[in-house]
């Protein structure tokens, strides 16, 4: 890849970046996404999806090559987690139950290289070769866009120290959220958690991103101050358009299949 991230490019400027979710390990529906106007960014979800390692290094690079940002998230903070993706030709990772603020030292430390961090040196996928090797490796540590997802009571207890790490990006997990702090989606004790974590990214410069399954909800946060937002999902998008349609045809109502709504 040229070392060149949109994502960094919008969030830099002060944009709002609107996203994808991608569950699928489709090229084609990768790059369909990708070249959307307005999509700033993608996220290869290797946690919940059906996306395994041996997906990432082409869906990664079709959706560079579609003027988006790749971004990966992993299924851990374990740090041989960590490498693989990131030398896939990932623009950043997403690490999921970033739920204390030693986690979120470690993630930083396994994300950037030394004096920095651990990560070692193989950018031999992410379109980095020969003096573009160089370059890579001096610019990672600032320009990829490493986020963590703030999904756990003990998080939002701790967010303000978290926000004064290496990150870029505080994501909140929505629905993990509201089921580890066992109270309603929605109810106020949930919004009121998801506004401390606003307030305090801001207040310490990071950017807040939160998951949405749809427009209506996307266009509530990014009013609400969110400044990275997750619009919806491949397979949300797939089974309910189609539903859509196939009322529209028959004149029958027809229930979605659940995707990340189940």
């Amino acid at each position: 890849m040229s070392f060149t991230i949109p994502l960094r490019q919008k969030l830099s400027g002060g944009e709002q970046a609107a996203g994808a979710w991608l569950t699928l390990p489709s090229t084609a529906i990768a790059g369909t996404i990708a070249r959307t106007q307005n999509v700033s960014w993608v996220l290869i979800d290797a946690e919940h999806g059906l996306i395994n390692d041996t997906h990432l290094y082409d869906l990664a690079n079709v959706i560079a090559a579609n003027g988006a940002s790749p971004i990966i998230r992993v299924p851990s903070e374990e740090t041989w987690l960590i490498k693989e993706p990131l030398d896939s030709g990932a623009h950043g990772l997403m690490v999921p139950m970033a739920n204390s603020v030693e986690i979120v030292r470690g993630i930083v430390r396994a994300t950037k290289y030394p004096p920095v961090g651990i990560r070692g040196f193989g950018p031999m996928f992410t379109g980095a070769t020969g003096a573009l090797g160089g370059a890579y490796a001096a610019a990672a540590n600032s320009e990829l866009v490493i986020s963590v997802q703030i999904e756990h009571p003990q998080a939002v207890a701790e967010i303000e120290e978290i926000c004064q790490e290496g990150i870029d990006v505080v994501f909140i997990g929505p629905f993990d959220l509201a089921l580890s702090m066992g109270v309603q989606f929605g109810s106020e004790a949930h919004e009121a958690a998801i506004s401390k974590i606003l307030a305090s990214a801001k207040k310490h410069g990071k950017v807040a991103a939160i998951f949405c399954l749809n427009g209506e909800q996307a266009a509530k946060r990014f009013a609400q101050g969110f400044q990275m937002v997750s619009v919806t999902t491949d397979i949300d998008t797939l089974t309910t358009a189609f539903a859509n349609e196939l009322t529209a045809a028959t004149g029958k109502n027809t229930d979605a299949v659940k995707g990340y709504s189940a």
